[in-house]
């Protein structure tokens, strides 16, 4: 009796159980039915040769703009940019206008995701200082990836930068709290440090005490409480070195951004293009952050994918926003860093795969296994592009990477099944699912 299925994955290096193994997958509807040599026809082949098959790529943090500033972005032209590069699966951030941080906008948010996403989605709820009691109230949340707390200001309106406060977010989620770690006094107190029309001072005024400072507090208060934190897009060598004695009760993500381009070369190139939050630092920060994905101490990769119009990044600094787009490029980016022999595949596969379902309970994603969810990510490491700004699929129309050169890049995406990305090209309608999760 023969086995009928929707899709085959054929002839391809398929990324299992931290091994590329010559072998078929078949899926039937949306799951991984079988593991191995095929010999049955399906409507659908895909022929893998020369590719490797990863699972579904995961992005932790991105910012979509919707509601308030769709402009710049908005739930289905980011998507769309985050299918293109590959990514199956994203975490949506809270700053929005009005912003993420009550269950009736995120009832809301959750209804225009509803067939106009292309890829799977969750997204996270704002805590301020006026919500505190719902936070212990979003375990079962749908489509809820956990609580998003910023300690220092940053694009949006949400900020929790007194003590009690931030305690009380840490001490009464049921959630894990993920934090945009810099603290608002210094950055206060230093504002006196910015030069207008020199982004070379964003460096200096969000500095590397800025950042420690806050991520001192929020795991002091982490362990205190016994509670789970994860610190988003760390930036500083001291950052790494004090989160690598505390992993008991903390976890961290770092950007491609923060992998790629340090000060002052960047600033030099870019000039406001270059300017997001935590900033990127000198290359002392840069060799760090290196040695910590080297030694696995980093966590998980996510792209901060943060568009704003070149209209308001022309602006002179500091009227300039803060925020560069990446979802699109994540991938490119980091399969030339593994051709460059900075990192292996395999790690790869834990920043952007195995970690995020491991510490955010994500349920059936990650690994190629039969019964899981059928989303692959299928990449041809020898395929080189450039990046251009009229290829970037996200509203704001630039990619801080334009004009480079990658080896390395997605050629198809699938997601529950279905084809969505085929050698460059959206296929089929937006019909992205929220994400489950343990």
């Amino acid at each position: 009796m023969s086995d009928n299925y929707s899709l085959i994955i054929k002839n391809g290096s398929c990324y299992i159980d931290g091994k590329l193994v010559k072998t078929d997958v078949a899926l039937l509807g949306n799951k991984i039915k079988k593991i191995g040599k095929i010999e049955l026809n399906s409507s659908k082949v895909i022929d893998a040769t020369n590719k490797i098959v990863l699972p579904g790529i995961i992005d932790t943090q991105v910012h979509f703009r919707e509601p308030g500033s769709t402009d710049s972005e908005d739930l289905e032209s980011g998507s769309r940019a985050a299918v293109l590069g590959g990514v199956t699966s994203l975490f949506e951030m809270p700053n929005t206008n009005p912003p993420t941080s009550n269950l009736e906008e995120f009832e809301k948010k959750m209804q225009l995701a509803k067939n106009r996403m292309h890829s799977n989605y969750a997204f996270y709820f704002g805590a301020t200082p006026e919500n505190i009691e719902q936070l212990s109230q979003l375990k079962d949340l749908k489509g809820c990836c956990g609580v998003k707390l910023f300690a220092g200001s940053s694009t949006g309106k949400l900020l929790v930068d007194k003590e009690a406060d931030i305690e009380k977010v840490i001490s009464n989620s049921d959630r894990i709290v993920s934090i945009h770690s810099e603290d608002e006094e210094i950055l206060r107190l230093r504002k006196k440090f910015i030069k207008k029309g020199n982004v070379h001072s964003h460096p200096e005024w969000r500095d590397t005490e800025c950042a420690m400072s806050s991520t001192r507090r929020v795991v002091k208060i982490a362990e205190r409480f016994n509670k789970r934190i994860h610190v988003l897009h760390v930036s500083t060598k001291e950052e790494v070195d004090f989160l690598s004695m505390h992993k008991k009760n903390v976890t961290f993500e770092t950007t491609p951004q923060h992998l790629s381009m340090y000060a002052p070369d960047c600033y030099d190139k870019l000039n406001t293009y270059a300017q997001m939050n935590p900033p990127l630092r000198s290359k002392e920060h840069y060799d760090k952050l290196w040695n910590a994905i080297k030694n696995n101490i980093v966590d998980v990769l996510g792209s901060d994918h943060a568009p704003h119009l070149k209209k308001n990044k022309d602006k002179e600094y500091p009227n300039s926003p803060s925020g560069m787009p990446g979802v699109q490029t994540l991938m490119p980016v980091m399969l030339n860093h593994i051709n460059d022999g900075k990192l292996s595949l395999n790690q790869l596969m834990n920043f952007v795969c195995e970690n995020p379902v491991k510490i955010f309970g994500i349920k059936n994603k990650g690994f190629i296994k039969e019964g899981f969810d059928a989303d692959f990510t299928i990449v041809d490491m020898n395929k080189k592009i450039v990046i251009k700004n009229e290829n970037i699929e996200s509203k704001c129309g630039w990619s801080p990477f334009n004009e480079f050169e990658f080896k390395g890049t997605p050629v198809s995406t699938i997601i529950a099944g279905k084809i969505k990305m085929k050698d460059g090209k959206i296929i089929g309608d937006p019909d992205g699912t929220p994400l489950e999760f343990n």
